[in-house]
């Protein structure tokens, strides 16, 4: 097994320590960071995602894997920007103002990050101006999370204000969240809704082809 195997087989056991470890090998050999990020680690969490989607991985499985897969970028990051390396996009994704919860926006983070995008995480509680302004700063889509149904106004309110400021057509909105439906997402004008992390980053890709 290669050192970009190892990378793979790593992040889908969710072993950090073994991710950073074959990640600094990896380098040290003189294989490029954009190949270990899209041999080793972007491969990995196509996997994760299948392998979620076919049932054989659940939440905890996923999460563990995306956190080892993080460890290697980390690692990752400083040569890619060196290099110039182009991201699959950028995305701005944050929880609905009113909403605390953030275990599925981290998930999604990861799992975008994972593929490769550019993803800036505003966080929980977002005010629909720190969308607009995530929008104006050059995001290409917006990722809008919601877990409770009495937040989910708030998702309206941001593409509104969207509009309001010019900027509904220069970008795609996605929405997820437990309450959140395909059809919520066409009534409110969002381009898009992934139910899950793994179908986000699918979603996502449609996206920006």
């Amino acid at each position: 097994m290669n050192t970009t195997e190892t990378i793979y087989q790593s992040v889908l056991e969710g072993d950090a320590p073994a991710v950073e470890a074959s990640v600094n090998k990896a380098l040290q050999e003189g294989i490029q960071a954009e190949t270990i990020l899209k041999e080793g680690l972007i491969s990995a969490m196509d996997q994760v995602g299948k392998l979620y989607e076919a049932g054989d991985f659940f939440v905890p499985e996923m999460l563990v894997a995306a956190r080892a897969m993080q460890s290697g970028l980390r690692i990752l990051k400083p040569q890619l920007a060196a290099g110039g390396s182009k991201s699959g996009g950028r995305i701005a994704v944050g929880t609905v103002k009113g909403d605390l919860h953030d275990i599925g926006k981290n998930l999604v983070v990861m799992m975008l990050e994972g593929a490769g995008f550019e993803v800036k995480d505003l966080g929980v509680n977002v005010d629909p101006a720190a969308f607009v302004k995530a929008a104006q700063e050059g995001a290409q889509v917006l990722g809008m999370s919601a877990l409770l149904t009495t937040t989910m106004n708030n998702m309206q309110a941001t593409v509104d204000a969207l509009k309001t400021a010019g900027l509904r057509n220069q970008l795609k909105v996605i929405i997820g969240g437990a309450p959140v439906t395909d059809d919520f997402a066409k009534k409110i004008g969002a381009d898009a809704f992934a139910p899950d992390a793994s179908s986000a980053v699918r979603v996502v890709r449609g996206l920006l082809v």
